[in-house]
């Protein structure tokens, strides 16, 4: 087994001044980030480091980084809440989803709409817009009575 070779290249935390530590420091507290303050050393101090080394010599001066706060992610504006309509209403699409037999869309008596389509061996398949929205017992009868009147309609 070969001895594992030392980078002699290694930058070491104590080849710096006090004012070059203190700068550092200074730098970090005011939100600098790891790349602001390798730039500062090279242009302000002609010490060229890489960004390894540069994270070694953060971690042995025991500096800390301010993480800026990541922006939150903007909420999807709320829609608005489905208008119940009483009805379960069925169209089917002029142009069939990949993979289907047929496909359309359905608006339950609740509002809700969702994407359907049965596939090459007639399995029913159902997307809502809403994750995990069930449709009522009497919504998924009345959308089946109308499925099957428009598959009848349309000849297939």
């Amino acid at each position: 087994m070969r001895p594992i070779a030392q980078n002699s290249n290694m930058f070491s935390a104590s080849k710096l001044t006090p004012e070059q530590i203190a700068s550092l420091k200074q730098r970090a507290a005011e939100g600098s980030s790891m790349s602001d303050l390798q730039r500062h050393l090279k242009e302000d101090y002609e010490i060229s480091l890489t960004y390894m080394d540069t994270r070694f010599l953060i971690l042995d001066l025991g500096i800390e980084l301010i993480q800026e706060p990541k922006e939150q992610p903007k909420l999807e504006e709320e829609k608005p809440a489905p208008v119940p309509t009483g009805t379960v209403t069925v169209t089917m699409d002029a142009l069939t989803l990949p993979g289907a037999l047929v496909s359309g869309k359905v608006t339950f008596s609740d509002g809700e709409k969702a994407i359907w389509m049965l596939d090459q061996t007639g399995r029913p398949g159902l997307d809502p817009d809403t994750a995990g929205y069930r449709p009522s017992q009497e919504d998924i009868m009345e959308f089946q009575v109308q499925l099957r009147a428009l598959i009848e309609k349309s000849g297939l």
